[in-house]
């Protein structure tokens, strides 16, 4: 033992003689992507195999330290085929990180609406209706990320927003009301589109596959959905991989008013923070 440790501290001594301000840049650049990969992994089924190549790594790194030959070379064998395995089974989680590194933190620019307002009024009073008389929506809004494959889903109709045409499309014996409408600006683009559906473990057993719906497309865009459920009549919003429940008039209208541009404040940021707290309490009391 005291040979290894000997040997240990003195690669050590040898590698601070030559490290270089080069090798400051190369360990805070290496802290940063592992940072990265660790945030867009976490509470993920993707962590818990990212963990399992971490103790084989740090394995066959310490039979190769004490010249273990075959069990090194079993172990690096195996890493060298878990890189192709994340690749293929974790598919899905790579195209949204890709998807997210992609957008980055870019400021949208307005959307192109001369009658903002009346969108907004349009919007909010079709869906408190519909929560009203607990019918089950999904409305996605699209942002910079373009939506093109889900719309080309649906059905096509590119339609002036009105609060009839929403509510009419959602009616139960609708032929479109179980998938989504697609908003891109002051345009209905279709109705009846599929959503990908998330596979976050976090999700609540009460929620159903519109909330799934919503995050799914949440987790590959920047868009934002509403959300009614048909059971409870509960309005929620997906945004960036994350859902709020339990939003009341006031917070969409600041919604939606911050969507397309008619005033800008931080009112619905600081909402999201208020609801999050909200739906935690919510869920603490039905467990």
């Amino acid at each position: 033992m005291p040979n290894i440790l000997e040997e240990i501290f003195n690669a050590l001594k040898s590698s601070l003689l030559y490290f270089t301000w080069k090798d400051v840049i190369d360990i805070l650049l290496l802290a940063v992507v592992i940072y990265w990969l660790l945030k867009l992994t976490s509470k993920t089924r993707a962590m818990q195999v990212l963990k399992g190549l971490g103790i084989i790594l740090v394995a066959a790194w310490v039979m190769d330290f004490l010249h273990l030959a075959g069990t090194a070379w079993i172990l690096n064998y195996v890493l060298q085929i878990g890189a192709l395995l994340i690749v293929i089974i974790f598919q899905p989680e790579l195209r949204r990180a890709l998807a997210k590194l992609g957008r980055g933190r870019i400021d949208l620019t307005p959307p192109n609406v001369v009658n903002a307002q009346e969108v907004v009024e349009n919007i909010l009073k079709a869906v408190l209706n519909l929560s009203k008389k607990r019918v089950g929506a999904l409305i996605v809004f699209e942002r910079k990320t373009g939506l093109k494959e889900v719309i080309e889903s649906g059905t096509r109709l590119s339609a002036v927003i009105s609060a009839e045409l929403l509510e009419n499309l959602f009616f139960t014996n609708s032929p479109l009301h179980d998938g989504a409408v697609i908003i891109r600006e002051d345009t209905i683009e279709a109705a009846g589109c599929f959503l990908p559906l998330s596979d976050n473990k976090q999700i609540g057993q009460e929620l159903g596959t519109r909330h799934r719906a919503a995050l799914g497309i949440s987790e590959v865009s920047d868009s934002v959905t509403l959300v009614i459920s048909e059971e409870t009549g509960v309005i929620s919003v997906a945004q960036d991989g994350t859902l709020i429940r339990y939003l009341d008039s006031k917070a969409i209208r600041d919604l939606l008013e911050e969507l397309y541009y008619v005033k800008q404040s931080n009112r619905y940021r600081a909402l999201r923070l208020k609801r999050k707290g909200r739906d935690e309490r919510e869920h603490e009391k039905s467990t």
